[in-house]
């Protein structure tokens, strides 16, 4: 398969498999002609890259867990550790988020939004870090 057959299987674009490529997360065949020949390993990595992307894990990550999947001696509590760690950041994020929500929708309410020239929403900006 060349890289446009990879691409639309995998649903990755293009550049995104080339700079997996580049990084060694995949290493496909050269043809003769120095084309990218993919098999069909190639395109199961890339969709298993592609939903640990997507679920927000880093390349470095992916990196870890696509080795732990290409092991078979594995630990499945080395995967299970790596997956609440992601889960922690992302409880982590998650709460940031909401504070800010939080912060954000008192600012909204406080303004007027009117023609008068006070805005409680670049008071607090002005403020600096909280």
């Amino acid at each position: 398969m060349n890289i446009g057959d990879v691409a639309e299987r995998s649903g990755l674009p293009a550049k995104t498999i080339r700079y997996y490529e580049e990084i060694g997360l995949i290493r496909p065949l050269r043809a003769a002609n120095g084309y990218r020949a993919f098999r069909e390993a190639d395109l199961h990595k890339l969709a298993f890259l592609g939903r640990a992307r997507a679920l927000g894990f880093t390349i470095g990550d992916c990196r870890t867990l696509l080795a732990l999947y290409e092991d078979e001696g594995r630990e499945s509590a080395q995967v299970k550790a790596l997956a609440q760690e992601h889960l922690a950041a992302i409880d982590d994020k998650i709460a940031q988020l909401q504070s800010m929500r939080t912060t954000l929708t008192h600012l909204v309410q406080c303004c007027a939004g009117d023609s008068r020239p006070d805005c409680p929403i670049l008071d607090d900006l002005a403020r600096g870090p909280v």
